[in-house]
Parts: C-alpha cells; sequence; structure tokens
C-alpha cells in the first residue's frame, strides 16, 4: 500500500483573502491509520478531497506512492478514477433499486471483472463486515448501521490502495459508532490500507488513529500518535481540543519558593516542578490540568487547593466532581469508592510533573 507526501497545498478563495487550507504539508507512511481531526471549517474535509482529485488546490503537490497526482504547476494531474482510490461519505449513497451484492459488484462489474472474482471479492468482503446474510437485501431493509457496512464494504472491494473516509459515521447513534469504529480498524489492521479518515470527534480519532493530524484554520497545529497529543500537546488548542473529559485551565502568576515555582491564582497555588523555575522566571502562565490527574487529599494538606463543590456525576466505577476553586470551575475524575470522601468542599493535589505549563500570551508549550 502506498504513502501519501501533501506538499506546500493551499485552497485559496475570494481572490486569494480566504484560506481553506495554508501551506499544508504531511507525509503518511504506507499502511498508516492518519486522522485528520479539528473543528468544522478547519481544512480537513478539503485536504481529503485535494487528495482524492476532487479539488484542484490553488498551489502545491500531492504524491500517492511513487506517482505524483498533481504537480505544483499543474502539468501534472492524475483524473480521480485514476488514482486506485475508495472514498466513503457520512451519506450512504447506496443505490436504492440494487441489492447489497449489487451494490458491493457495481464498480467490480463496471470494469469487467469476471463473474467468479466478483463473487469471491464480494463474498469475501461481506463475510469480513459480517453482512453475509444481508447480500440479498435492498437498501431500505436494513439499519443505519448496515448501511454503512455495505458502503465500507463497496469501498472495500474494489481493492483500492488508499481508503479516504469523511465522518462515515455521523448518521449512527452512540452505540453503533463505537461497534463500527471496532470493525473499521480491526478491518483496517487486517488488510493493511493507508487510510485518511475525517473527524470532529476526539474520541473517533484517539481510538482509531496511529496518527492524528490536528488542524485548525487551514494550518496543522499538531500532529502525531494519539498519545504524543494527550501527553504533550503543542499549545492550549491542542491540549482543549484532545481529552474527555476536557482539560481544566488556569492563568496564573508565578513565585520562587524554596527554589521551586509555584503557580498563584487567587489566594491558591500549585507547586511546580523545580526544573521549570528557570523557564518560568517572569512569565505569566496557563496551566493545564487533565481531570484524571487530580488527586484527593486532606483539607488539612497546605499544600492542597480547596473548593466548594457544585456537582457529583456518577460514572460506573467513576465519578466527575465539579468543583469551584476561586472563581474556576474545575473538573476532577476519582475512582467512586471514594465519594465519601468528597462532600460540600473538597481537597485536590496534582503531581507537578503532570501539570501542563503553556505561555499565558502565545498559549505555546513552555513543559
Amino acid at each position: 500500500m502506498p504513502s501519501v507526501s501533501v506538499r506546500n497545498l493551499t485552497v485559496a478563495y475570494n481572490k486569494g483573502r480566504t484560506l481553506a487550507l495554508d501551506n499544508l504539508n504531511l507525509d503518511i507512511r504506507d499502511g498508516e491509520f492518519c486522522v485528520f481531526l479539528g473543528p468544522s471549517g478547519c481544512g480537513k474535509t478539503t485536504a481529503l478531497l485535494c487528495i482524492a482529485g476532487l479539488l484542484v488546490p490553488t498551489s502545491g503537490s500531492i504524491k500517492i506512492g511513487d506517482q505524483v497526482v498533481i504537480s505544483d504547476d499543474k502539468k501534472t494531474f492524475v483524473r480521480p478514477q485514476e488514482r486506485n482510490i475508495a472514498m466513503v461519505f457520512q451519506e450512504y449513497a447506496l443505490y436504492p433499486s440494487m441489492t447489497v451484492r449489487g451494490n458491493m459488484a457495481f464498480a467490480l462489474e463496471n470494469k469487467k471483472y469476471p463473474r467468479e472474482e466478483i463473487d469471491r471479492k464480494v463474498n469475501s468482503i461481506a463475510n469480513m463486515l459480517g453482512i453475509e446474510q444481508l447480500l440479498d437485501r435492498k437498501p431500505a431493509q436494513l439499519s443505519g448501521g448496515q448501511r454503512q457496512r455495505v458502503a465500507l464494504g463497496r469501498a472495500l472491494v474494489r481493492d483500492p490502495s488508499l481508503f479516504l473516509l469523511d465522518e462515515p459515521l455521523g448518521n449512527l447513534d452512540a452505540k453503533l459508532r463505537e461497534q463500527v469504529r471496532f470493525e473499521l480498524k480491526r478491518i483496517q489492521r487486517q488488510l493493511g490500507v493507508t487510510t485518511i479518515y475525517v473527524t470532529h470527534d476526539q474520541t473517533e480519532a484517539m481510538t482509531l488513529a496511529d496518527r492524528i493530524v490536528l488542524m485548525k484554520d487551514g494550518k496543522v497545529m499538531q500532529q502525531g500518535s494519539p498519545k504524543d497529543l494527550y501527553n504533550r500537546p503543542i499549545n492550549t488548542f491542542v491540549a482543549g481540543f484532545v481529552g474527555t473529559p476536557k482539560i481544566n485551565f488556569l492563568e496564573c502568576g508565578v513565585t520562587a519558593k524554596e527554589n521551586r515555582p509555584y503557580f498563584n491564582f487567587g489566594r491558591s497555588s500549585l507547586p511546580g516542578s523545580p526544573s521549570l523555575k528557570a523557564k518560568l522566571s517572569g512569565k505569566a502562565c496557563v496551566i493545564g490540568i487533565r481531570p484524571s490527574d487530580f488527586a484527593l487529599a486532606d483539607m488539612s494538606d497546605p499544600e492542597a487547593i480547596k473548593g466548594t463543590v457544585e456537582l457529583i456525576e456518577p460514572m460506573g466505577d467513576e465519578i466527575l466532581v465539579h468543583f469551584m476553586v476561586e472563581n474556576h470551575l474545575l473538573v476532577g475524575k476519582f475512582d467512586a469508592a471514594d465519594e465519601d470522601r468528597v462532600c460540600e468542599r473538597v481537597a485536590v493535589k496534582v503531581d507537578p510533573e503532570k501539570l501542563h505549563v503553556f505561555d499565558g500570551k502565545t498559549g505555546d508549550r513552555i513543559a
């Protein structure tokens, strides 16, 4: 399966005044499951359409495997049907008059594949997707999850070298999304097909991706493994977009005490790592705290921050505690067995090494 290389890709509208993509550069490895993640309007679908050949960029080049499919000077442009790619969109776009078998076989029949090979490919992919018992049904007789599996099967049966998916689970309810997500990842690993997946849902990105490309305003904010983005977000946008429940942010001043920095907000403070002291001299900071990184402490602990509990959300074996500290509403995630320790007031601590520290002006990561 091929790699994908994108160089200086720009898509401009309104005579260059609006940039849907702004000098995008990417390298997607052979067999990788890469997720384009970001809010609506960030450029992720625009990038996918350019790779598919359905949108011609203003400038830049794209290479799929060893083949340049569009060159910067536009002298080379490989048509979508010649790129050996398959796409699946949020809308299934199945032919209503055809059976599942007919929908899956349609592209192969158009290419004059022998009937025996068509049947073999359709049956193989149908078995892989668990829809072999649906082959003689029409789309109107299928559930939403079944129709989405048929759409996936119709794409996969062509043996594409590149698989492109644009919000494919958007029409499914939460339970079906989880089920189809698992099946999609399993099949991608089994086939080893290079896959680019577009979503605004960070849960989909975190569970599916080998690598996430997080975008904003037509630019890549950060790319890396899900762990990279979660544990080492490059700025406050990345930190706030990745993770559920969302990260807590606190604007802080910094003072030094006993050879270590302290992050001050109102009358409360949190100790930082001693290694940060030199980096933080004279800076206004924003600290980020993942809800799971709070630890319950005693009310008598001088280094704990204390707050008023506003709400407790039971989540099975965990609880989410919403508490107010110095006019900041924070969220902590704790073991449900510790609910008895959370009353009207709560005290929490954070391991200094788990604090995410960002520049107060730029939002860029300091540590």
